[in-house]
């Protein structure tokens, strides 16, 4: 974890009540884990949502994250079609 993040949680964890820090902590653990690859019904699981737009409420990344997402989904959805036609 960088230094500047632990000091955000130490600054915020004194000067804020515990259900806000429980829910920043969850937002932060949500967004690392998304990133390291978990995917969002593991983590949907791991909260105990019963929605998944609610993990995905979560989830915060940088945008240029999403779009190699539908990339990388797009150009798998084009290798399985070639799979198909041969």
């Amino acid at each position: 974890m960088p230094a500047t993040s632990r000091r955000s949680l130490a600054c915020r964890a004194s000067s804020s009540s515990t259900s806000t820090l429980t829910t920043r902590l969850r937002h932060f653990c949500a967004s690392q884990l998304y990133l390291a690859g978990m995917t969002l019904f593991a983590i949907q699981e791991l909260l105990g949502h019963t929605w998944t737009g609610t993990t995905a409420r979560y989830i915060h990344v940088h945008g240029s994250h999403v779009e190699d997402a539908w990339v990388a989904g797009q150009q798998r959805a084009t290798d399985r079609w070639k799979g198909l036609a041969q």
